[in-house]
């Protein structure tokens, strides 16, 4: 099996049990006796071990090849989401929460690590691409499991197994992952992260302001994604005044449109250049930001997060495959590490703080608050090309 068909796969497993909480939380409430508000309580422990798994990818790299983690990872996943299905009291449940979080960290920092060095923008934004997919088949999962019991437990079992068979797929390639040659396409990203100018003697002070920068546009990025997936719903219905079967298809069609986008601009980016399709995509997140925030009829609004889903999509993937033009080749696995868990981060703090925000001021916030990130994500990333460019390495053109 070609490696990045695996990483595909394991994109799609990984988003798995992401999507079935929130729906079998509600069962899993009642059967533990605890309020629908305890989840609130259980997603931070989940985050912090996520974030803390991340930052710890690159040392742990350090001390084994890629394939060897993201095996011990998978098993560490299935014993986690075992744990759910078995767990007999709420406790289980928040100790299963941590090992998965670990587990989701090192595969997620993992995977983006080796698609940095061996893919190139095609299968990297394809990869991403597959998250998606994974989080749409996870409420499928949970009612097919349903459907056979009343018991939340089976949709666990159900994903566990999913799971197992990826952990053995990575432990019968686990070699290949640290000797196979660059996936075919990934010409353009080899370059890149074997030029030994680039980022490489940039001084280790100015480094770590790169890092933090760019770890920065990450937490804005995501923050920005997650707060239109949460929020967008209340912001068209309650804001701006359309009928919740519209609103509901909108919010759909945000999703549709990043996935697409994932598929169609990946290959756009492999031929045009990685750094072009990327700032392209900037700007059409800022762009599409204000459209939402702009006073005027709904369908503006509703054009807007369309716009966002399109533009958003390549920019998490090709941030990740140009992080050797900003930090150097052996900064790589560390600096996505800091960034993956600077998306943690982002997607739980920045949608929780538009909660505040609705609840203060109002839906209708949401759109200036909406133009807000998305320009703080813009002005990070212009400030790493020049930062780039400065040292003789322009990520842009």
């Amino acid at each position: 099996m070609p490696l990045v068909v695996l990483a595909c796969l394991a994109y799609v497993s990984m988003a798995l049990p992401d999507s079935v909480l929130g729906i079998a939380w509600p069962s899993m409430s009642a059967d533990f006796h605890q309020p629908l508000g305890t989840l609130g309580l259980l997603l931070p422990f989940g985050i912090a071990a996520t974030v803390l798994s991340s930052t710890m990818t690159g040392r742990i790299l350090t001390r084994m090849h890629i394939g060897q983690m993201l095996s011990a990872s998978t098993v560490l996943s299935v014993v986690a989401l075992l744990g759910y299905s078995l767990a007999p009291s709420f406790w289980w449940v928040v100790a299963a929460t941590v090992v998965l979080g670990l587990a989701s960290g090192a595969v997620d920092s993992g995977l983006n690590a080796y698609a940095a060095r061996r893919f190139g923008a095609r299968h990297i934004t394809w990869m991403h691409a597959c998250y998606g997919l994974g989080a749409g088949l996870g409420p499928v999962a949970v009612a097919g499991a349903l459907s056979f019991s009343p018991q939340w437990r089976w949709a666990y079992v159900v994903i566990a197994a999913v799971q197992l068979l990826l952990a053995c797929a990575f432990l019968r390639t686990g070699r290949l992952w640290a000797d196979r040659p660059n996936e075919p396409g990934a010409a353009e990203a080899r370059t890149r992260a074997t030029a030994p100018t680039r980022g490489c003697g940039r001084p280790a002070g100015s480094r770590r302001y790169v890092v933090a920068m760019s770890a920065a546009v990450f937490a804005f990025h995501i923050g920005l994604e997650a707060s239109i997936g949460l929020w967008a719903y209340v912001f068209l219905t309650t804001g701006r005044g359309l009928s919740p079967a519209t609103a509901g298809m909108v919010v759909s069609g945000f999703w549709a449109a990043m996935f697409l986008g994932r598929l169609v601009l990946g290959p756009v980016a492999e031929r045009a250049g990685a750094a072009r399709v990327l700032s392209c995509s900037v700007a059409g997140v800022v762009g599409g930001a204000a459209m939402t925030a702009v006073p005027g009829p709904a369908v503006l609004a509703l054009a807007g997060l369309l716009v966002l889903g399109l533009a958003a999509a390549p920019v998490f993937p090709l941030l990740t495959l140009t992080t050797a033009e900003r930090v150097g080749q052996d900064r790589v696995d560390r600096t996505i590490g800091f960034q993956i868990a600077a998306s943690q981060i982002g997607a739980a703090v920045l949608p929780a703080g538009m909660g505040l925000l609705v609840q203060h001021v109002g839906a209708t916030a949401l759109g200036p608050a909406l133009l807000a990130l998305a320009l703080c994500m813009a002005t990070g990333y212009g400030l790493l090309v020049r930062l780039t460019a400065s040292a003789g390495t322009p990520i842009a053109p």
